[in-house]
């Protein structure tokens, strides 16, 4: 398993310093920033599998710094913070936060809070993607859309799960979702004929 990079943000540097150093030690890529202007610049340079961003630094506070990294650059964010306010926890979820812990901190409760959040991300990352295809190809061909509403209607199941089924049997059988589709609505056809 390759090592996993990280973007560290604080304006504490001597935190910066130390928890960097202990969490090389413990195996990840770590690069660091003071401040959110710097961390946009890393993060449109380099690839980083998530930002462990402390929530109040001056200038650019750690909400809008994870706003601007998912939005512009895709890396989900473990927020860092000397608060546990319910507020504050909220917006930073919905900033697009994957975690959150409370200051102090060392590297030891860290490393365990880091690897959640990269677990979350993947999990994240994987349900968009499903999302995604299944949008194109729900708004996809004229069969496949046919073909999902026969098997809705027929076993009285979701949207859902009856593209998966429809899906999961072309890959089966190695054949275009939708001319496996089309197969389907022809004998449809036939059989309500």
């Amino acid at each position: 398993m390759s090592k996993k990079h990280l973007l560290f943000v604080d304006d504490d540097r001597f935190l910066l310093a130390t928890l960097a150093k202990n969490l090389r030690n413990a195996g990840y890529e770590v690069e660091t920033a003071d401040n959110g202007q710097a961390a946009l610049q890393l993060g449109a340079q380099n690839h980083y599998d998530l930002a462990i961003v402390d929530i109040h630094m001056p200038h650019m506070n750690g909400t809008e710094l994870a706003k601007h990294l998912r939005q512009r650059n895709q890396i989900p964010t473990l927020f860092l913070s000397a608060y546990s306010d319910h507020h504050l926890i909220e917006h930073a979820v919905k900033e697009g936060g994957v975690g959150y812990i409370v200051k102090p901190v060392d590297a030891q409760q860290l490393i365990p809070a880091i690897e959640t959040a990269l677990a979350r991300a993947r999990e994240l990352t994987a349900l968009l993607e499903n999302k995604k295809h299944l949008e194109q190809a729900l708004s996809g061909g004229r069969y496949t859309s046919m073909a999902i509403g026969i098997l809705m209607e027929r076993r009285r199941i979701t949207q859902e799960v009856a593209f998966e089924t429809l899906r999961n049997n072309a890959r089966k059988q190695r054949i275009k979702l939708e001319e496996f589709s089309r197969e389907i609505v022809v004998a449809s056809n036939h059989l309500n004929f």
